[in-house]
């Protein structure tokens, strides 16, 4: 079989993200390399090994693999169909250089909720227009990395705070079409940003993400009923374009802004 090498790679508009980087390789092996960024790394489809720090390590299809800054590693497949992977190089301040010694000493993951969650972030670093959801997975991913590096024992429920929810949810819906950026609302309300999106989820059922689309798209509805076109109405509404504004809407209420625009017009006459 051909080797293949196939690859995709982007630096997307979250802080924090350095690159993503997606793959499918065949007959190529990493030489003994380091990066600036910490490395968080699932794969699809296949396995790699890997050696860090003169230690042989594993990448299962059901692990997530963290490789700290700075530490040599390298990787090549397990067999010859290869391995198929997505790759997180997150900033070395998302973590903290303590944790690089407890991250080499235990890098592959065994965390179906972790798994799940990375997995996520890197559907939501696809879709632009999608930074607050993004932000949003990245603060609870660093959140749960760095339980595991410090201790296990703390992956328990979230506390929760419903006057932080609360003034979350009142920045939103003064900002539905500018937004407002995870770090910012942080920063606003004085409490780390993974607490933050664990105390709204918890109080309202549902992400701060969720929720500020959901206002969105309840906008769109009101401009389209009042006449304006698609294209004009996902500007007005705060999506990234009209692309953005038919996937959410789509979604939500089940037919595309064109058809509900649409259905206004014949039951107007």
């Amino acid at each position: 079989m051909a080797a293949r090498q196939e690859v995709s790679a982007w630096r997307p508009a979250v802080r924090g993200v350095v690159e993503v980087f997606h793959a499918h390789f065949t007959g190529y092996a990493y030489p003994m390399h380091v990066h600036e960024a910490w490395t968080l790394l699932i794969v699809d489809d296949g396995a790699v090994r890997y050696d860090l720090d003169r230690h042989e390590h594993g990448t299962p299809h059901d692990t997530v693999s963290l490789l700290p800054p700075h530490v040599p590693h390298n990787g090549s497949p397990v067999t010859s169909d290869g391995f198929r992977k997505r790759v997180l190089y997150l900033d070395a301040g998302v973590l903290g250089e303590n944790l690089i010694g407890a991250a080499v000493d235990a890098p592959d993951l065994r965390d179906p909720v972790l798994r799940r969650r990375v997995g996520q972030l890197h559907c939501a670093l696809a879709r632009p227009g999608d930074e607050l959801e993004a932000d949003s997975r990245l603060a609870l991913i660093g959140e749960r990395l760095r339980v595991h590096l410090r201790d296990r024992r703390r992956l328990g429920p979230p506390r929760r705070d419903p006057v932080l929810a609360r003034r979350l949810r009142e920045m939103l819906d003064e900002r539905v079409v500018e937004g407002l950026a995870l770090e910012e609302a942080a920063g606003l309300v004085q409490a780390h940003p993974a607490h933050l999106v664990r105390a709204f989820s918890g109080a309202y059922g549902i992400a701060p993400h969720q929720y500020l689309t959901a206002r969105r798209v309840d906008l769109a509805r009101r401009l389209l009923l009042d006449g304006r076109p698609p294209g004009e109405v996902a500007a007005a509404a705060g999506f990234y374009d009209q692309a953005h504004l038919t996937r959410h809407f789509r979604k939500s209420v089940g037919v595309t802004p064109g058809r509900y625009a649409d259905g206004r017009k014949s039951s107007a006459r």
